[in-house]
């Protein structure tokens, strides 16, 4: 597989990156440099190293996890973002922002990851050099989801009221789109 195939894998597997990238920064979320970046290396090494994965594992589990990748996505997004809405309504002028915690970061790590498994798989099966491909896919996704975040940032100082909705609803409308696609 060549490099430029291998980048647009990468660019098309961090669409889902992006688009949560998008939302954290809508929400205010991730509104420090710090929580940007930790952001942003999360979904970059959770799509490394979910294709080494894949990788690996593919002989296993390939029959097994393959009908049910797209639900798990769905479920974990549709939660985060109800989560997300939810926390938003209870938000008043004077209150702090959405946290994003660890543990919040890590389910959206997974959940727009889990293609990036389903990539692992299907490299195993056409004996792409899995770890050259998964440095590439976690540098593309960094810059992304990075710049997504930004993105999301200036969105929200033109946006200020129920831009934590929008960005809840984002991830929702995320969650949908993979359960369609998988149907």
């Amino acid at each position: 597989m060549s490099i430029y195939l291998i980048v647009l894998t990468a660019i098309a597997l961090s669409m889902d990156a992006f688009a949560v990238s998008i939302s954290c920064g809508i929400s205010n979320a991730a509104k420090s440099k710090k929580d940007q970046l930790i952001l942003a290396t999360t979904f970059a090494l959770f799509q490394g190293i979910m294709p080494i994965i894949g990788y690996y594992l593919s002989n296993i589990f390939k029959i097994r996890i393959e009908n049910l990748t797209s639900y798990i996505a769905f479920a974990i997004l549709i939660l985060i973002g109800i989560h997300m809405i939810l926390e938003a309504i209870k938000i008043t002028e004077n209150c702090d922002l959405i946290e994003l915690t660890p543990k919040k970061i890590i389910l959206l790590a997974f959940a727009t990851s889990i293609d990036a498994f389903a990539t692992g798989i299907s490299f195993s099966m056409i004996n792409v050099s899995i770890f050259y491909a998964a440095i590439i896919i976690a540098f593309v996704t960094f810059v992304i989801s990075f710049m997504g975040i930004k993105f999301g940032c200036k969105i929200s100082k033109l946006f200020r009221k129920g831009s934590e909705v929008f960005g809840g609803l984002i991830i929702i409308v995320i969650g949908l789109k993979i359960l369609i696609d998988s149907l």
